[in-house]
């Protein structure tokens, strides 16, 4: 059996790597390293597979939310309410801009935010909401948005772990996660679904206003050479990481069928364990990419699950340990135990089990029987 990876690159690469090659060879060959052709081609591509009206890459994922933050003109005070239960890059970036973060609970069912939460965070503050579609799995976006207008609120999509889901809507249309709200964004950390082989971001809208905005934000705030019409940030995606990016999303479908085949195998195998409750899938499936494949275990100790598959050289992830609420940097007086039950059950009993595009029965199954025996033992 082939040794078992959290996150196979390597795999991945070795069948795509005479083109990455090529394309990568050619960028330097141009020297045009930074605002290139293979930039602007990727933006192009990347709003056709979205069906969105403008992408503006952009650094890293983290820098894409702080920019749609930008965008929006939220001010010093502005409260703007997230999910307790994620990275912390998501509430990071609204103390960095001085907004107020406000954390709710999450739903124990897809682990997305609570739309109740929401609904009773809301204070005359509230300028926005930030869904995060959580390891692959589209949050709730019919009830955010109707949320959203009733409040006049900004909705900013952190599809950081989403690229490629489909949202039902409740009228049977369906969008791609990161172009329902105001505003979406997204990371290209080469563990995404859509991962680049260094660091890279971007930012979707349909409002052409707001994408003239943030696309003089990240250049440091000119749309003329040395004309500063806006507070900007330096935050470019390069031209290499681009033609890698533009390699990678023609397989993209293709990569989140395999990811979405390995969920399959894992939640029928693990269907009839009373133990084990298995992430949510979708009838069709394609509601969630699968990010992580992270299961919640009942009456049984996490952390030693963890360390019996480590030992049987089984990768495996804990996100999150410590909720964001508890974390020294968001600590609040405002924040209430009890507004978190949820959360503060899942940083206990999830764990996250290998997924990527290269897992093979083999390794499937060994893993499967590994957390089996363990949780039944």
């Amino acid at each position: 059996m082939r040794k078992i990876q959290m996150v196979d690159l390597k795999g991945q690469y070795e069948k795509i790597k005479d083109e990455v090659d090529k394309n990568v060879l050619d960028v330097i060959e141009s020297t045009a390293f930074i605002n290139g052709p293979e930039v602007h081609a990727f933006q192009k591509e990347l709003e056709d597979y979205l069906n969105v009206k403008h992408v503006i890459p952009c650094a890293n994922g983290t820098d894409a939310l702080q920019i749609a933050m930008m965008g929006l003109g939220l001010k010093s005070g502005d409260e703007v309410i997230t999910a307790d239960f994620t990275f912390a890059a998501t509430v990071e970036v609204i103390a960095l801009l001085g907004l107020t973060p406000v954390l709710v609970d999450v739903n124990p069912f897809d682990f997305n935010i609570d739309v109740e939460a929401v609904k009773n965070a809301i204070t005359p503050k509230t300028k926005a909401i930030v869904p995060v579609h959580l390891f692959g799995l589209a949050a709730n976006m019919d009830a955010i948005m109707e949320l959203a207008r009733e409040h006049d609120l900004f909705v900013i999509e952190d599809n950081a772990q989403g690229i490629g889901s489909n949202y039902m809507h409740s009228n049977g249309t369906k969008s791609k996660t990161g172009t329902i709200g105001h505003v979406g964004t997204t990371s290209f950390f080469p563990s995404k679904n859509l991962g680049c082989y260094g660091d890279g971001g971007a930012i979707f809208t349909n409002d052409d206003d707001l994408a003239h905005t943030i696309r003089g934000v990240v250049n440091h705030g000119m749309y003329e050479r040395y004309h500063h019409d806006v507070v900007g940030v330096n935050s470019r995606l390069d031209s290499m990481q681009a033609t890698i990016l533009r390699t990678k999303l023609r397989h993209l479908n293709e990569y989140n069928d395999a990811r979405r085949d390995a969920a399959r195998k894992y939640t029928a195998a693990f269907a009839m364990d009373q133990k084990i409750i298995t992430p949510l899938i979708c009838d069709r499936c394609d509601c969630h990419v699968f990010h992580q494949y992270t299961l919640t275990v009942k009456d049984t100790d996490r952390d030693a699950l963890v360390k019996h598959l480590n030992e049987k050289g089984i990768p495996c992830g804990v996100y999150y340990p410590i909720p964001l609420h508890r974390q020294k940097a968001y600590q609040d007086d405002r924040y209430n135990e009890d507004d978190f039950k949820v959360t503060n059950k899942l940083v206990q009993e999830c764990i996250s089990l290998p997924m990527h595009t290269e897992l093979d029965d083999e390794q499937i199954k060994f893993i499967i029987d590994a957390v089996i025996e363990f949780v039944n033992r």
